[in-house]
């Protein structure tokens, strides 16, 4: 099709907006023309509201892209009230068993699809490498480049089999990193050419339909520059053929550009798009028209017209095959999201509680990729007919005397998040199994940190509602 260098410039947004009805700016944009957009857990409220809110999104525009962050676990926008009906990729890969990933991703494929969703900002395919991570931790496969790269091309296979877009993330990898990109730059440490490359090189090999960038610098291969605005890696690694580069003539996507890792969000973008990046994703935060209007106006004035095309055509070319994938009436398998929470778990020691536990929950503060989501083992715990008293605890020391009264003649069950993380968290726990060595600990995070004093362990890897509901039928068969 014939557009002028502001349509083309238009289709490279994908915004977010507020609220479960679209804005009048939104459906007007989307009628000009407008790349997609992404929505938050903010915009979902049901599988009804969403097809609803998707129907109205598309009759303005067929084309239009809609996208949202649907990995399962820990980051889930459909499931975010409740909790996911599937575990994350971290459980996928301690489970280890490559059909039943593709069975939960087109599990997730079928939800997304029935609701109108065109494409999934997933899965995540970072190796992670550093156990320190505060972004990434279970929503990677794993720490094994090899592993982590069967795991994500099965994973990719599943979601497109029923006919929604995957993406994979971060490129070139953000699983060696200590610093989170939503509120910093982070360096990685290690050359993502000796592991972090495999799962996207797998993901490339499956057919995947989009990359998305990560903030981070790459010291090895751009120095200077975070790679969402590096054309050495952007278009040198990742689009130009072999021996050199990757190859891949899909949709380049932008992490979120008001992260804090890009300190200028127009400059941003339009030093984005130059380096080879196609869809620029804004609205995590800055989510009105004037953002909107802001990087148009910017792009527009720096970009080159035959860039600003081709990112387009790769808009549509995504849309087109989108259109082309045929309705879906098969029902979502959440029996798979179960099977593989169930075979996840690593248990050791008698795990078993009787009739009346104490649960004490200690709470780190949520990351901003996967934000508030409820999770814990207190309400499976009750629905398997225990009568169930819940201590949660954030940040900070706890009233260990009262715990132990309590919990006096009870089940005493602790439950941690990422322990290795958070020494308060560490603190409370040597204390705790001081005082009752009897306790059961389950690590919903990263299983990385088994208290020295823990008889009994259950590691879930991740914090999907199922992830608890598995915990709990071994804690009460």
């Amino acid at each position: 099709m014939t557009r002028s260098v502001e349509q083309a410039a238009l289709r490279c947004l994908l915004p977010g907006f507020i609220g479960t009805e679209a804005p009048a700016w939104v459906l007007r944009r989307a009628a000009e023309g407008l790349g997609g957009v992404c929505l938050y857990a903010r915009n979902i409220t049901s599988p009804e509201q969403l097809a609803s809110l998707c129907r109205q999104l598309h009759a303005e525009n067929p084309g239009l892209i809609i996208s949202t962050d649907e990995e399962g676990g820990d980051v889930t926008r459909l499931e975010a009230a409740t909790g996911s009906s599937y575990p994350g990729n971290l459980a996928l890969g301690a489970a280890g068993d490559l059909d039943l990933t593709r069975s939960v991703a087109r599990a997730i494929g079928l939800e997304l699809a029935r609701a109108g969703v065109d494409l999934d900002l997933a899965p995540d395919a970072d190796v992670n490498s550093n156990a320190s991570n505060p972004v990434i931790g279970v929503r990677s496969f794993g720490s094994e480049p090899g592993a982590v790269a069967a795991q994500t091309a099965a994973w990719v296979e599943g979601l497109q089999s029923a006919g929604v877009a995957a993406c994979v993330k971060h490129f070139p990898g953000h699983g060696d990193t200590s610093v989170d990109s939503h509120i910093a730059l982070p360096v990685v440490g290690a050359d993502p050419r000796a592991g972090a490359l495999q799962p996207f090189e797998a993901a490339i090999a499956a057919g995947v339909h989009a990359v998305m960038s990560a903030h981070v610098v790459v010291p090895s291969m751009d120095a200077d520059r975070p790679a969402t605005i590096s054309g050495t890696i952007m278009t040198g690694l990742l689009r130009d053929g072999r021996p050199a580069g990757l190859g891949f003539g899909g949709l380049l996507i932008t992490d979120g550009l008001e992260m804090k890792a890009i300190p200028d969000v127009a400059e941003g973008a339009v030093q984005a798009l130059v380096a080879g990046c196609d869809l620029l994703c804004i609205g995590g935060g800055l989510a009105d028209e004037d953002i909107v209007a802001e990087l148009h106006r910017a792009i527009v004035a720096a970009v080159s017209a035959d860039r600003l095309h081709e990112a387009a055509d790769r808009i549509d070319a995504l849309a087109k095959w989108r259109a082309a994938q045929p309705a879906q009436t098969e029902a979502p398998d959440r029996e798979a999201g179960l099977a593989a929470a169930r075979k996840a778990l690593r248990v050791d020691g008698n795990v078993r509680v009787g009739d009346d536990v104490v649960v004490v929950q200690l709470s780190p503060h949520s990351s901003m990729a996967s934000g508030v989501i409820p999770w814990g083992v207190a309400e499976p715990l009750a629905r398997r007919g225990a009568r169930v008293t819940k201590l949660e605890h954030r940040d900070g020391t706890i009233d260990l005397e009262s715990i132990v009264h309590k919990a006096a003649g009870r089940s005493l069950v602790l439950t941690v998040r990422n322990l290795h993380r958070h020494e308060w968290q560490q603190q409370a726990a040597a204390a705790l199994l001081e005082a009752r060595p009897d306790a059961v600990v389950v690590e919903m995070g990263l299983p990385a940190c088994r208290p020295p004093g823990a008889s009994a362990y259950i590691a879930t890897s991740g914090a999907a509602r199922v992830c608890a509901v598995a915990a709990a039928e071994v804690m009460r068969p």
